[in-house]
């Protein structure tokens, strides 16, 4: 398998080993920074466990790529959802439910919500159905998205739940443009599979940690092992979704895997599809992906 010279973020291995790990709190938190207000930032955060259980034995679960709490309780959920996945804003006003419902009280309680914040660095651009009814010129396409409970004028209702959506396509910005180190946050991210050595525009000493953290040749076999399974998981999803096979054939495909009454080469042959694009739709089911 080729690997280049620095971690892929997008994969999942490589966006833990990024932002999901104790020893490097500092990135995750500088980046975190840059996308919050000056009067907002947080100096110190807390990484909780991303498997959060519903109410009852039965009820669905949430695991976060990320989960952390900072020193005023506010929570930050942050993913990387590496493909466009279907109602993909439900889950995610669907996950930011559960460090809400967390924070309830036994006895008297006064209802009193620290901040929620739900980060989403995403590989795919949104599909324009939520804003078909909005001229190019009234809505301009941006990369970045802040996201708010406000009323009928436009004014902000709740600020205590906060959504931030960065879709990493829409960010254009060559080197010799980037203004902020939120531009060069998302630059980094966008680009650092294709680095071979370090821009000299991200020569500030937290992106030279960021390097040296992502830097492959610093895995020990181990993680080696675990990335190159992780690359491996990333380039199949990648396949299946840039795949011409129509929309409609992977439904058909995924119902028919988890029906099982069919082999892989029966479902292969009934959908004139090729088997390893079988093969990577049913690695994504057994992943928890659905297409």
């Amino acid at each position: 398998m080729t690997v280049s010279t620095y971690v892929n973020p997008f994969t999942d291995f490589g966006f833990k080993r990024l932002f999901g790990e104790e020893a490097n709190k500092a990135l995750l938190l500088d980046f975190l920074n840059e996308l919050l207000p000056l009067e907002s930032r947080i100096a110190e955060l807390t990484f909780k466990s991303p498997e959060q259980m519903g109410d009852t034995q039965k009820d669905r679960r949430a695991v976060y790529d990320i989960y952390c709490q900072t020193a005023d309780g506010t929570y930050f959920i942050v993913e990387m959802q590496k493909a466009f996945q279907a109602y993909f804003k439900d889950r995610t006003v669907f996950y930011s439910t559960f460090p809400i419902r967390a924070q309830a009280q036994k006895g008297k309680w006064d209802y009193k919500l620290s901040m929620v914040y739900c980060v989403a660095i995403l590989a795919f651009e949104f599909e324009n159905d939520d804003y078909q009814f909005y001229e190019e010129e009234e809505f301009p396409c941006d990369y970045l998205h802040e996201v708010q409970l406000k009323d009928q004028h436009n004014r902000i209702f709740y600020r205590k739940l906060k959504y931030i959506f960065i879709e990493t396509p829409r960010f254009k910005k060559t080197e010799t443009e980037l203004l902020t180190r939120k531009d060069k946050w998302i630059y980094f991210l966008k680009n650092l599979e294709d680095f071979s050595e370090i821009p000299s525009i991200l020569s500030e000493p937290i992106f030279q940690e960021a390097f040296e953290v992502a830097r492959v040749a610093n895995f020990d076999s181990i993680q080696l092992d675990a990335y190159e399974e992780s690359l491996k998981n990333y380039r199949d999803l990648h396949n299946v979704v840039t795949s011409a096979v129509d929309k409609r054939v992977k439904e058909i495909i995924i119902r028919m895997i988890k029906r099982g009454k069919a082999t892989l080469e029966e479902i292969a042959e009934d959908n004139d599809v090729s088997i390893e694009l079988v093969i990577a739709i049913q690695n994504e089911i057994k992943r928890g992906f659905h297409l």
